[in-house]
């Protein structure tokens, strides 16, 4: 049974940092892409980040320079490191795995970030 298995959400004061991770289980195999989209309240979903096999990332803009994704292949794990965080990042945070022509869902994360 495929499983993402994600940690790290929670509540914090504006301008403080959170860590998200997202452990995919063993039996994906070649994966190619992973990464973070979220959904706010009222709103659609959109990519937060996103790292692919090799290492090369893309961020939305709203979360450049604050947010950093990264990998580790051999535990099928990404990561995101949130910082200076903004009320406006407050929203649920799905981790998605690509491997192949499958596309894999975590269950959501919730994030609050209060003013």
């Amino acid at each position: 049974q495929v499983q993402l298995v994600e940690s790290g959400g929670g509540l914090v004061q504006a301008g403080g940092s959170l860590r998200l991770s997202c452990a995919a289980s063993r039996n994906i195999f070649r994966i190619n892409a992973m990464g973070w989209y979220r959904q706010a309240p009222g709103k659609q979903r959109e990519l937060v980040a996103r790292i692919t096999s090799s290492g090369g990332t893309n961020y939305a803009d709203s979360v450049k320079g604050r947010f950093t994704i990264s990998r580790d292949n051999a535990e099928n794990t990404v990561y995101l490191q949130m910082n200076t965080m903004k009320p406006e990042d407050t929203a649920v945070y799905y981790c998605w795995v690509v491997a192949g022509a499958e596309a894999y869902w975590g269950q959501g994360t919730q994030v609050t970030v209060s003013s």
